[in-house]
């Protein structure tokens, strides 16, 4: 059973549209009861104001054991940008309770999407320690990723900004849409770890903690988030309409590991890209910018509460 101790939650009103407000009462209803069982030993609910507020009230919770994020990947990302701030000996625990479009960072936590489930899990579940990436300075829990990718999941942002909807599906149709009109490649250098430098010209990079991004995605299915390492996908261009089509719909299940010399793998825990133009790219589903990038892996830098498989 999980002692979550002295504990913060920070909420995101704007996830699912002011939803992830239930989850936040949802675990104040609990919380009498949590603190009579002995889990907690008081509760914060702290709501976020603006973007970077996440951030702010992470750095700032030295005096807590536990931080709970109730939201999405977006969120999250915020929360660990603070956390990560904290020294180690003093940084708390994180736990999620989902209420994102993507979820990706919950789902490689084993967090169920139920937010019921999701609850009691976090006080049945395990505290143990995940890698951390950074690159340029700024941290990622799950997700980094160049060129194609990066370009969905930007005009899925804005696809559920301008129509309301939700889910992997919005993911989907801008997944079609960049694929018919938008197979560009993007010329790159890349060393990994202590390496000689290598070249390449792809239409996606992924560098991967967790194994998906996109609401499910698995681009790197076998990817574990406290062994050490990355796991790369690189997708060599130039690739026809019909082939990128059939790659991207395998790629929802994992199924493109091994069915395409284009699709390149790798591991390591440095990386430095260098790319002749500047490729759209994301870290965490957030827009980043930029030509030039030094990521490096945090070995177990986080504690975490991880869920265990419910009835």
């Amino acid at each position: 059973m999980s002692k979550l101790g002295r504990t913060l939650v920070i909420v995101n009103p704007q996830s699912r549209n002011g939803r992830a407000l239930v989850g936040a009462e949802r675990i104040e209803e609990v919380s009498d009861w949590a603190r009579a069982a002995g889990y907690v030993d008081c509760l914060d609910v702290r709501k976020t104001e603006k973007p970077g507020h996440a951030t702010y009230l992470a750095q700032c919770a030295t005096g807590y054991h536990t931080v709970l994020v109730c939201g999405g990947d977006g969120v999250i990302h915020e929360t660990v940008n603070g956390l990560m701030q904290i020294p180690e000996a003093l940084r708390p625990t994180l736990g999620v309770i989902p209420f994102g479009n993507g979820n990706d960072t919950a789902r490689s936590l084993g967090m169920s999407l139920d937010v019921s489930l999701a609850l009691e899990q976090l006080f049945q579940g395990q505290v143990k320690p995940i890698d951390i990436g950074e690159c340029n300075g700024r941290f990622f829990i799950e997700t980094l990723s160049f060129g194609l990718d990066a370009a969905i999941a930007m005009g899925t942002h804005q696809r559920r900004m301008r129509t309301g909807r939700e889910g992997t599906v919005l993911f989907v149709e801008e997944g079609v849409n960049q694929i018919l009109f938008h197979r560009d490649s993007y010329g790159c250098t890349y060393t990994l770890d202590d390496e000689e430098p290598r070249r390449g010209s792809f239409i996606l990079m992924a560098v991967q903690n967790g194994p998906t991004y996109g609401g499910g995605f698995k681009v790197t299915p076998g990817a574990d988030m406290s062994d050490g390492m990355f796991d790369l996908c690189f997708f060599e261009g130039p690739c026809s309409l019909p082939k990128a089509s059939v790659l991207f719909l395998m790629a929802k299940e994992g199924k493109h590991v091994g069915l395409s010399s284009k699709f390149r793998f790798h591991t390591a825990s440095r990386i430095h890209l260098s790319f002749d133009q500047e490729p759209p790219a994301q870290i965490d589903g957030e827009a980043f910018a930029g030509r030039e990038f030094d990521v490096e892996l945090h070995h177990h830098a986080l504690s975490v509460l991880c869920g265990p498989v419910l009835p």
